[in-house]
């Protein structure tokens, strides 16, 4: 469970990918508010698994995406970063669109926090190229209702 009004880190991640994903920068602030340094390693965790997740998806479905397109969502999604992040967020995610695997990887430098934003990010970016920004919102909203089931499970069996 998270650390932070009773948020769990699945929650947290669905809410930053959707603050980025309406390009809303106060909403991803809140999502990640509060958040100690445990925290913040497993919204990074729940937000990788998503990212591997969405890329397996669209490994498999063959689901097709122009480059131009994620590119033109990185500099939309990445304005609503933490100042600090947002160019280099929108370098990276541009950087790894164009075939630079290692981008995503070696853009935070052991800065965590810098990590869950990259990766958020890049899910968002990836969600809205392939997806467009409806039809990838309603699958966010469809991660909320299986998550809020889950933790509902969690907390009957206490």
């Amino acid at each position: 469970m998270s650390d932070h009004a009773g948020k769990t880190p699945y929650e947290r991640a669905l809410e930053v990918v959707q603050g980025y994903a309406n390009h809303d920068p106060i909403a991803v602030q809140d999502a990640l508010a509060g958040l100690n340094a445990g925290g913040w390693s497993e919204v990074y965790a729940v937000l990788s698994g998503l990212l591997r997740s969405t890329i397996s998806i669209m490994e498999l479905t063959g689901e097709p995406w122009k480059l131009y397109e994620f590119v033109q969502h990185a500099d939309e999604v990445a304005a609503a970063a933490p100042l600090h992040y947002e160019f280099a967020v929108a370098e990276a995610t541009r950087a790894w669109a164009g075939g630079d695997n290692l981008a995503l990887r070696t853009f935070a430098g052991g800065d965590l926090p810098g990590s869950v934003h990259m990766t958020a990010v890049s899910l968002a970016v990836l969600g809205l190229a392939l997806w467009g920004r409806t039809g990838f919102l309603d699958v966010i909203e469809e991660f909320h209702v299986a998550v809020a089931a889950l933790v509902n499970d969690q907390l009957s069996g206490i």
